[in-house]
C-alpha cells in the first residue's frame, strides 16, 4: 500500500475514527478468542498508526477472526510512564515505547540513543537488526516483556525553539528543552548545561505553548503531527540522537497465544514496522519542505561542537560505565570510537 504525505498528514479522517474506537463499542459483536488492546502515544495520522491498523486487519484476517487487536493511539489510556506499567500489569497487552523511555525499566535499552552515536540509517539498521537489537531484547525479556524483533522507526531528532536557532552546542547553555522522561535525555542535555525538563509526550505541545519550556527534540515526523511547528519558529537540524519504538508485548498476554497464533501476529507485527521504518524515511525526505512553507525556520549545525562538548563533559565515559563494556563494544562496532 503506497502512504502518500497527505494522506499520512491529513486531519483525523475515517481511519483516525476507527483507530479512536472505544473498547466496548469496538468488540460489542466481535466473536474473537483473543481480544488485545494495543496503546501508543502518536497521533492517528503518523505511520505507525496507518501501519498497525493494516496489520491488526491481517492478523485478524489471517487468524479467521480469532485474534482481534483494538489499537489506541496518541495517549488515550495515559502518558507513556502510565501504559508502560499498564503493559506490565496486563491492562494493555501491547506497546511502542522509546527505548530511551524504556530505560526507566530496562536501563541497557538506552544504548540506542546514545548522543550522535549513529551517523546515518544504514548504521542503525545494522546494529538494531544485529547484535545490539538482540542484545536489548534479552534486556527487556528480563522485565517480563516481550519485545518483537523487529524495532519501529521513530527517526534522528532535531531540536526545535521558539527563540532563536540552535547552531552550535554553545547555544544549548541554558536553553529551556523538553526532554522525554528518561535519564540519558536529561543527561545528554545536562551536559550541554542545558535546563532540561522532563514532560511525558502528551503534555508537550501545552509546555511549549504556555512557554513552560523554550524548546523540546523530536524527528521530522513527529513535529509535523503533533503540529508544533504551531508553537515553535526554528528548527535546528542536529541529528542528535536516532530514536526507535519497540513493539512490547505483556508476557502473560502474549503466551496465552497458541504458538501458531503466535507466529501470525509476531510476523506481521514485524512485517508493520518494516513498512512504518520505509514510510518514515520518505515523510523525512519531504517534510522539511512542507514546514518551511508553514513558516518554521530551518538552519544547519555544527556535529562536531556537539560531539565534542559531550567528550568534555564526560557523558560518553559516564554512560559507558553504566552500560557495561560489552554493550559499549557492540555500540562502536557500528557508531566508531565514541569514548
Amino acid at each position: 500500500m503506497s502512504i502518500s504525505r497527505r494522506n499520512l498528514l491529513a486531519g483525523a479522517g475515517a481511519g483516525a475514527i476507527t483507530l479512536a474506537m472505544p473498547l466496548r463499542s469496538a468488540w460489542a459483536q466481535s466473536k474473537a478468542e483473543f481480544q488485545y488492546k494495543y496503546a501508543n502515544n502518536l497521533p492517528t495520522t503518523h505511520p505507525m498508526n496507518t501501519r498497525a491498523q493494516e496489520m491488526a486487519d491481517a492478523i485478524k484476517n489471517e487468524t479467521s477472526g480469532r485474534v482481534e487487536i483494538a489499537i489506541f493511539p496518541n495517549s488515550q489510556l495515559g502518558s507513556d510512564t502510565d501504559m508502560l506499567s499498564q503493559v506490565r500489569s496486563g491492562a494493555i497487552d501491547f506497546f511502542t515505547l522509546s527505548g530511551l523511555i524504556l530505560a526507566t525499566l530496562v536501563p541497557a535499552s538506552s544504548i540506542t540513543g546514545i548522543g550522535f552515536a549513529f551517523e546515518n540509517y544504514d548504521a542503525v539498521w545494522k546494529a538494531l537488526d544485529g547484535d545490539l537489537g538482540t542484545h536489548v531484547r534479552t534486556q527487556i525479556a528480563k522485565a517480563n516483556l516481550v519485545a518483537m524483533d523487529k524495532i519501529w522507526d521513530n527517526g534522528f531528532r532535531q531540536i526545535t525553539s521558539s527563540t532563536k536557532p540552535i547552531q552550535t552546542a554553545d547555544d544549548l547553555k541554558g536553553f529551556k528543552i523538553r526532554v522525554p522522561v528518561s535519564p540519558l535525555w536529561t543527561s545528554m542535555f545536562k551536559a550541554f548545561d542545558s535546563s532540561p525538563a522532563s514532560i511525558n509526550f502528551n503534555e508537550v505541545y501545552s509546555a511549549l505553548q504556555t512557554r513552560i519550556v523554550d524548546g523540546q527534540e523530536n524527528p521530522l515526523a513527529i513535529i509535523a503531527t503533533a503540529k508544533l511547528n504551531e508553537v515553535q519558529k526554528y528548527c535546528s537540524i542536529t541529528n542528535h540522537m536516532w530514536d526507535g519504538f519497540w513493539f512490547l508485548a505483556n508476557r502473560k498476554a502474549w503466551e496465552a497465544l497458541p504458538e501458531n497464533l503466535r507466529g501470525i501476529v509476531a510476523r506481521n507485527i514485524n512485517a508493520a514496522g518494516m513498512k512504518e521504518r520505509a514510510d518514515v524515511a520518505e515523510l523525512n525526505a519531504t517534510l522539511q519542505k512542507g514546514l518551511t512553507t508553514a513558516g518554521m525556520l530551518f538552519n544547519d549545525t555544527k556535529p562536531d561542537s556537539f560531539r565534542n562538548r559531550l567528550r568534555q563533559a564526560g557523558f560518553y565515559a559516564e554512560w559507558k560505565g553504566k552500560l557495561g563494556e560489552e554493550a559499549w563494544a557492540m555500540l562502536e562496532k557500528y557508531s566508531g570510537k565514541l569514548a
